[in-house]
């Protein structure tokens, strides 16, 4: 990259910092720093709900299987749409009723204080996970740019860049950034994918038939991927926050539909550049860089500055998301008396995650799509305790401890032994979500006990 592009890219980043300070020192307490003090209007919750899913990781993994499987990559965004009407239209009007502060609150108060912890537990592991394959993809761009530095070093800067953004704002910070980079990037996708229609081809690439479309991207890969965003995304913690920070329960539904189409659309913008990208006879010996590879050969040279820019900001708002969310697992799982936490120390918390998830990029983050499909193990087996806390008052707590028990040893039982080249996610969704929900039930029926019942929709 040029130096005019070095010095553009730095001061695009001078003014995201700038924006993201704006009114933060008016972020005095906890429920501002950590969910905006529950008033946030339609579209700027449209807007930090879609760049909290729009990350770098799931746009390089997606954007990789665009270059190798053409249009058939296009089935897999439908995992958001559907699994995030499905979110709408089930646990969304009912997170916002709730009002807590964070998904780990709610265990808490439906089934005891020791469940809630053993949520906590299980949800900041998987997010650190997350976090880790963020920071992971965010540096493996940014890798052919500044080659005098190792992963380590770069990931560190990039990771100190993320907090100065949006450390002392909080979710209030967080919002107004997400709300920029949404803006800029229902631009740069657009214009991205123009600029590799206008390239030269290098030669003619044979075209791949259906079939092999699908060797490369098996439809029972595509279809578990739905299954398991389904039973995961209704307990994510970042959209979670986000949906208790909206102003009302209808503002949080419409919001989460809206971003489910546009979430959509981005992802299935960035597989189109890249399919169009081998179409040009553009050979690449690691698919997951073809988009990084657009940029720098397709978009004009004096702007790509800019668009690196832009893609940081891609990831540093959904980085500083899953953050502030892990803070709110901390905090949430707590009894109330406890919750009562400073400012400074939701800070000190947010800079421990990061540190966390930069210390996983770094020592076990290797195949960013596998490694995020991983994660969601536990996550999953969460799901009928939500599910059944919020819609069936039969619900007890020995039936959710064995829908949970049953989850995990599943989910890890298919990946041992499938593989995560014997299609084990397959046998996970499949298999494994209808054993969490009927050893659930089984359980809740044959050991009743009481939990607490004011929550259960009616």
């Amino acid at each position: 990259m040029t130096a005019w592009n070095i010095i553009l890219f730095f001061f695009f980043l001078s003014l995201m910092i700038i924006a993201g300070q704006i009114r933060s020192a008016q972020v005095k307490s906890e429920s501002q720093y950590l969910l905006a003090n529950r008033k946030t209007r339609l579209f700027a919750l449209i807007a930090t709900l879609v760049m909290t899913e729009l990350n770098t990781s799931t746009l390089l993994a997606f954007s990789g299987m665009g270059y190798l499987t053409s249009w058939w990559a296009l089935s897999l965004p439908l995992v958001f749409l559907i699994g995030l009407i499905f979110y709408a239209l089930t646990v969304a009007k009912p997170w916002k009723e709730f009002n807590g502060i964070s998904v780990a609150d709610y265990f808490t108060a439906r089934y005891g204080r020791d469940i809630g912890y053993l949520v906590s537990f299980i949800l900041f592991s998987a997010m650190a996970g997350f976090s880790a394959t963020y920071i992971k993809s965010l540096t493996l761009i940014f890798m052919p740019l500044f080659p005098m530095l190792n992963a380590w070093l770069l990931s560190g800067v990039l990771v100190i860049l993320v907090l100065l953004m949006t450390l002392r704002g909080g979710l209030v910070a967080i919002i107004r950034t997400d709300v920029i980079s949404f803006i800029l990037i229902c631009f740069f996708l657009p214009v991205l994918l123009y600029c590799v229609w206008r390239m030269p081809k290098a030669s003619t690439p044979p075209l791949l038939s259906l079939q092999q479309m699908q060797e490369l991207l098996p439809p029972q890969f595509v279809v578990s991927l739905i299954l398991l965003t389904m039973f995961s995304y209704i307990l994510a913690p970042w959209y979670g926050q986000k949906i208790i920070a909206a102003r009302n329960a209808n503002t949080a539904y419409l919001a989460v539909l809206c971003a489910a189409i546009l979430i959509f659309l981005f992802y299935g913008l960035g597989i189109g550049i890249t399919s169009l990208l081998r179409t040009k006879g553009i050979m690449l010996s690691q698919a997951e860089l073809a988009l990084p590879y657009s940029i720098h050969q397709a978009f004009p040279i004096s702007l790509q500055g800019l668009a690196y820019g832009i893609l940081f900001c891609i990831a540093a708002t959904t980085l500083a998301g899953v953050w502030s969310a892990m803070v709110t697992l901390l905090v949430g799982a707590q009894p109330a008396k406890e919750k009562q936490i400073k400012l400074n120390r939701s800070m000190q918390l947010t800079i421990l995650c990061a540190v966390v998830s930069y210390g996983g990029a770094n020592l076990f983050v290797d195949h960013i799509l596998n490694k995020m499909i991983l994660a969601n193990i536990p996550i999953v087996a969460l799901s009928f305790a939500l599910l059944a806390g919020f819609y069936w008052k039969k619900t007890s707590r020995t039936g959710v401890y064995l829908s949970i028990l049953s989850g995990i040893f599943w989910g890890a039982a298919c990946y041992y032994h499938y593989g995560e080249t014997g299609n084990y996610t397959w046998y996970w969704s499949v298999y494994g979500i209808p054993l969490i929900f009927i050893t659930g039930i089984t359980g809740s029926l044959f050991y009743p006990g009481q939990t607490q019942e004011r929550f259960i929709q009616t």
